[in-house]
């Protein structure tokens, strides 16, 4: 959607989001939420914990519901969970609610940074790359089809990132204000 008074985040997981969304917003003046962050103060223990006792069926309820009451709000910019598009009424609010920026990065951008992550449920395991290449493949056509601009990652730092998005953003997200 376009124009709109939020800025939603999506991408793959360590594209990012939380990051870039931080300085974005920052700069923005807009408050920033964390869509697992939430779940997590929602629920009050970890996502892994979550994922434990309710499996990722209970997450993605969890996701969805959140996802619909902070996509409502007005004026906020939003990182939301790279697995998050999976869910059509998802991808729907996001695309109907605000500017969707896409922070894609490679399978080799996402194993670096997320080498020493022991905090994702879905890495869980040996088979790292073969998990994130197995997302990628049913995401990318997901992000691709709700994103109002698509940011390829880089090997830059978060600040310089930033600021790679702030130029694109000021170039194509015609921003209301709230009301």
């Amino acid at each position: 959607m376009n124009p709109s008074c939020n800025l939603f985040l999506i991408g793959p997981t360590g594209a990012g989001k939380t990051s870039i969304g931080r300085r974005l917003a920052a700069h923005y003046g807009l408050p920033f939420l964390d869509l697992d962050q939430e779940i997590e103060q929602h629920c009050g223990v970890e996502l892994s914990r979550v994922f434990e006792v309710e499996g990722e069926a209970g997450f993605r309820q969890r996701e969805r519901t959140l996802l619909d009451a902070l996509t409502a709000r007005t004026g906020v910019l939003l990182a939301t969970g790279a697995g998050a598009v999976l869910d059509a009424d998802n991808r729907r609010r996001l695309a109907e609610r605000g500017f969707v920026l896409w922070l894609d990065t490679g399978i080799e951008q996402q194993l670096e940074r997320l080498a020493r992550d022991t905090r994702r449920p879905l890495l869980a395991g040996d088979d790292r790359r073969g998990r994130l290449e197995s997302m990628a493949r049913i995401r990318t056509p997901l992000y691709r089809e709700i994103a109002d601009l698509r940011v390829p990652g880089t090997s830059q730092g978060v600040a310089a990132a930033s600021e790679r998005c702030l130029v694109l953003l000021d170039q194509h997200w015609r921003r209301q204000q709230a009301a």
